[in-house]
């Protein structure tokens, strides 16, 4: 499992430089049972086409890498303090 949380972090590092060079950028928050928790930051917290590069983009990233992976989920400020 640490290794697997490893690797996410790695994928999502080697993404970052392209999310930041857009205005946003993404921090990985935690990786239990086989979902991966992210936040989206800056311009990609709400740019119209997050959906898209978090399923097409992050997602399959990581699932290339990692596949007992299920699912990305963004988690919003809004969703921490509940």
């Amino acid at each position: 499992m640490k290794e697997n949380e490893e690797k996410i972090i790695d994928i999502i590092n080697r993404l970052r430089p392209f999310l930041i060079s857009d205005g946003g950028n993404i921090e990985f928050v935690k990786y239990e049972n086989n979902i991966v928790y992210i936040k989206m930051m800056g311009a990609c917290s709400n740019c119209q086409m997050l959906d898209l590069t978090l399923k097409d983009g992050i997602e399959a990233a990581i699932k290339e890498e990692v596949p007992e992976v299920k699912e990305l989920v963004n988690i919003k400020d809004d969703m921490l303090a509940a």
